[in-house]
């Protein structure tokens, strides 16, 4: 394995990712890890067993793809080379950053309804993401400029 700012900038994405796989898987109710107890709409569609079970699968394969991504990074740092690394790095910004696409502005507008718990999660998940694409974007400077 190489061990390079790449590398150690990914082992925190996937810690933190393998966090929210578990709170997704069982304990969906949670407000910590990103679970999806933050929105007030899980709750409420506990009351529709047709729609919560709609909602459950939806979380369950959000958690699924979480996995599929964390098991894929794990064997690119155990096999890749490094300019492997590099190229998984920017392909790890750019897809942490289509976020700010689509999601970002749904959660900033349930945010704004006061359709999450607690207020200005938004912002809070918006900063963490911002760090993240900051730190893959200066590990890869990094690895490029270190690069034999």
């Amino acid at each position: 394995m190489t061990v390079n700012a790449i590398t150690i900038v990914t082992i925190g994405f996937l810690v933190m990712e393998a966090s929210n796989v578990i709170m997704l898987y069982f304990f969906p109710d949670s407000k910590y890890a990103n679970s999806v107890g933050v929105f007030k709409a899980w709750e409420k569609s506990k009351q529709d067993p047709e729609l919560h079970n709609f909602a459950r699968y939806l979380v369950n394969w959000v958690a699924g793809t979480k996995l599929i991504v964390i098991l894929l990074l794990i064997v690119i740092l155990l096999t890749g080379h490094e300019q492997t690394l590099i190229f998984a790095g920017i392909a790890m910004a750019v897809s942490i950053a289509s976020f700010f696409w689509r999601l970002f502005p749904l959660i900033r507008k349930m945010d704004r309804n006061d359709r999450i718990e607690p207020k200005n999660y938004s912002a809070t998940l918006g900063w963490m993401i911002l760090v993240f694409i900051a730190s893959f974007l200066t590990a890869i400077v990094i690895a490029v400029l270190t690069a034999k």
